[in-house]
This record gives C-alpha cells, sequence and structure tokens, in this order.
C-alpha cells in the first residue's frame, strides 16, 4: 500500500487532501494520511472578526474529519522530518506520546510562526493573531480591560489605561486595529464610568503607510479613515523592545498599554531547521511543480515554502490563496506520481486580488488593478471571502451573523473556562466590620 502523509492542516494541506480524494477516489493501495495541530481547517482572514464578535467562534472553522472523509487524521504537532529514512516523528496532541510515521510521498505544508525578531519582552508580553486561541485571548483581554477600567474609574484607584496597541501595518495587523477600535468604543457605552475620549488605539509600524502590499493610494486611503476613525499611527518608527515603560520605539519614546497585539512578521517552523535540502531564509526551496529538490517523492507548499513566480522572478507571497492554489496542484501531482504517470503540473498562479477591511462599512481592494476603497470594497471583502468559506454551513452561519450585526450590538462577553470561585482560600475572606474599620489581618491576594 502506498502510503501519502500530508504535514499541516491548513489551507495548503487540506486542499491537497482534498484533491487527492477527489483524484484517487476509493483507491484502497493508497492511504493518506493528514497531520495537523488542530483538528479543524482554520479560516485566518476572519480570525479578527472572532475576536471582536462579529462572527461566532465555531464559524471560521471545519472539522477535518467532516471536510476528508477518505483521509486519515493525526492530531499533533511535527517535531522532526528524515528525509533520508523516510520518517516523520509527531508529538501527539496530549503531549505524551511520540509517534513515528513512515511515508512513500511527503507534502511539507507546516505553515508558519510568529516571528518576534529577537526583541526583548516581545514574545512573553505581547498577544498574537495566528490560531483561534489568539482570537479568542484576545477578545478576552480586552473584555478584561474594559472591566478593570471600570473599577478604576468608580474606586477612583487610578487612572484608567484604556491604550492599545497593534504592532505590524500589515494586512493582519491593519484589520485587527480596526476591529479592536470599533469593538472598544462600541463598548464604553454600557460602561458607566467610562468615556470614549479614555480610549486610544494606535497601529505601529516602521513602513511609511499601512498595507504596503495594496499600493501607496490605498495605503493612503487607509491611513486617512484609521485617523478619521480616530486610531493614532505611529508610523516610519522602528519598535526596539517592551519593557516596564511600555512599547518601546527607536526614536526614545515608549507607549503603556493594556493590551499590544504583534503581526509584524513571520517564520517558519523551527522543526525545517534540520532538514537536509536546500532552505532559503529558513523555508524550504521547491521547484515548478512544488517537488523539494534531490528528495524523491517530495512536496512542499504554502507559507514554509519558497517557490519563484517566473513572472516576476520573486517567490510567491505566503497568503491563504496561493497555500489553497498550491495545494490543489501539489495533490494533482502526487496522485500522477501514485499512478506511475508522468505528467506533472507547474505551479502558475497571479494574484487576483488583495482585500483588507479597515473598520465598520470600510475597506480596500485591489483587484485586476483597479483600486476600490470605502463601502464597495467592505461589500466585495464580505463577499468574497463569504464565499471562500469552506463549507456551505459554515457560509451561512457567517451570513446569519453579519445580518443580525446590522440590528443588534455585539455581545461583551468573555469566553472564560473558570468553574470555581475566585477566591479559593478562606484566610481571603474578610468580615465586614474588619473591612470597615480596616483592622484585617488578611494576607493581600497575589
Amino acid at each position: 500500500m502506498a502510503k501519502v502523509l500530508i504535514l499541516g492542516g491548513g489551507f495548503g494541506g487540506v486542499y491537497a487532501a482534498l484533491e487527492l480524494e477527489k483524484t484517487l477516489g476509493s483507491n484502497r493501495d493508497v492511504q493518506v494520511t493528514i497531520v495537523g495541530r488542530e483538528n479543524f481547517l482554520l479560516f485566518t482572514p476572519m480570525l479578527h472578526e472572532v475576536a471582536t464578535g462579529d462572527v461566532a467562534v465555531t464559524d471560521v472553522v471545519c472539522p477535518i474529519r467532516q471536510l476528508l472523509r477518505r483521509t486519515q487524521f493525526l492530531q499533533g504537532d511535527v517535531t522532526g522530518i528524515d528525509l533520508a529514512n523516510k520518517r516523520v516523528t509527531v508529538l501527539h496532541c496530549c503531549g505524551a506520546e511520540i509517534d513515528q510515521l513512515s511515508y512513500d510521498y511527503l507534502l511539507i505544508a507546516l505553515g508558519s510562526d510568529t516571528n518576534f525578531f529577537g526583541l526583548p519582552g516581545m514574545k512573553d508580553g505581547t498577544l498574537t493573531m495566528k490560531t483561534l486561541a489568539d482570537a479568542i485571548a484576545l477578545r478576552n483581554r480586552l473584555i478584561a480591560s474594559l472591566e478593570e477600567a471600570e473599577f478604576d474609574a468608580a474606586t477612583g484607584r487610578q487612572k484608567p489605561l484604556l491604550t492599545y496597541i497593534v504592532a505590524g501595518a500589515g494586512f493582519a495587523g491593519t484589520e485587527t486595529v480596526a476591529s479592536i477600535n470599533d469593538f472598544v468604543r462600541e463598548a464604553v457605552r454600557f460602561y458607566p464610568n467610562l468615556r470614549e475620549e479614555m480610549v486610544r488605539v494606535i497601529l505601529a509600524d516602521m513602513i511609511p503607510t499601512p498595507l504596503p502590499e495594496l499600493g501607496e493610494s490605498l495605503g493612503k486611503y487607509a491611513a486617512q479613515k484609521l485617523s478619521e476613525r480616530k486610531v493614532e499611527l505611529k508610523m516610519s518608527c522602528k519598535i526596539t523592545g517592551l519593557s516596564d515603560r511600555g512599547l518601546e520605539f527607536a526614536d526614545g519614546t515608549a507607549e503603556r498599554a493594556v493590551v499590544i497585539v504583534w503581526t509584524a512578521g513571520v517564520t517558519p517552523p523551527p522543526v525545517l531547521k534540520t532538514l537536509a535540502c536546500k532552505l532559503e531564509r529558513s523555508r524550504v526551496v521547491a521547484n515548478e511543480f512544488l517537488e523539494v529538490p534531490d528528495f524523491a517523492n517530495v512536496w512542499a507548499i504554502g507559507d514554509c515554502v519558497m517557490v519563484i513566480d517566473p513572472l516576476s522572478g520573486k517567490p510567491y507571497p505566503p497568503t491563504a490563496q496561493h497555500a489553497s492554489r498550491q495545494g490543489t496542484v501539489a495533490g494533482r501531482n502526487i496522485a500522477f506520481a501514485v499512478r506511475g504517470g508522468a505528467g506533472k503540473t507547474p505551479f502558475r498562479y497571479k494574484t487576483m486580488g488583495l482585500l483588507a477591511a479597515i473598520g465598520r462599512h470600510a475597506g480596500v481592494a485591489s483587484m485586476f488593478g483597479v483600486n476600490i476603497s470605502g463601502f464597495p470594497a467592505w461589500l466585495m471583502w464580505r463577499t468574497l471571502y463569504l464565499m471562500k468559506l469552506p463549507s456551505f454551513d459554515r457560509q451561512l452561519r457567517v451570513a446569519f451573523s453579519w445580518t443580525l450585526d446590522l440590528f443588534f450590538s455585539k455581545d461583551y462577553v468573555q469566553f472564560t473556562t473558570l468553574s470555581k470561585p475566585l477566591v479559593q482560600n478562606e484566610d481571603l475572606l474578610q468580615e465586614p466590620a474588619k473591612v470597615a474599620d480596616g483592622t484585617s489581618s488578611a494576607p493581600t491576594p497575589k
């Protein structure tokens, strides 16, 4: 039996498996296995909408086992790839067992991790926007900051801190800062002691304008629209780290914030550095057929691969639309190899367009060389991404959520997992009389 092993449950890996199921059908002589960190495909373009309640958590995920009916799925983390001996080491999701998987055909589609560029304090002191857990964590932190600020304002204990910073003005950062800005400014009306003028939302990056991928004119439009909505732009200023002063900048200034989101860079997974194949900037180098040179029956796609676009001479960008199409081509080529056919399909793709949402009813887009901004771009963003959701039931759910959003306010509810009272130590409970006269000897909670 031929064993096909796909590493990565993102767009590239899942679309490759879908193509294999379509091409190979119910061929019992081929076993296809996909390994992923999560048991679902995450629709990352809508991640910022999960964080701010525009769509529900489960509306942007599709269970892999439901998408791939004839493919075996293993949830785990890839910790080693031995190309010479055709073996892959996988740490199971429980973190207690390690398995060795053999293969005849291998597809590497491991995506990317967040890159902090070695800046001090950034990894431990900031939030990221790469996973569903990141979006949930951001939502919880935003609501917690409002609750804490309401308490500070009501008691006069200290001046409420309602400053939010997003570092990185690419697609992820710009869409995230716009969503945070809308979310927090709409939420303060439910907090009697908070006012909108207390809120500061900052977008910071060393580039001159947001969304450089869309060109200067749309970048300037995005900057203008964000500024009109009271987002502060700290551009052309390099971030040097995070300290007790706050987020540090190269000009010597610092900004204290209650929430800092880092979206300023990605890097391939560390496991790729151990590979014996050719790497460039830690990314696997693949040819036009998405094959890894010098290693038969090994392919690589997605964010972790370097594939040169023959038209531009530059690497294809690490976007979902490229990864999904690379997955389809790779799946087709793997099927040809399994069947012993000589035909191979080269990967050729020209970006159809790029879109970004920059807040409620506003967006920017470049489609087939035509620049679009404002409400039409925002409507196009929602329409296209709704159509791109991998399953019809998710499309219906998101459409329903967006429709309800037109008539009702968002839910400002934390997704906490607390099942016990916050106070577990009876010594911390103080009698009313002692609280009144300040004579309590109870220890101070930490």
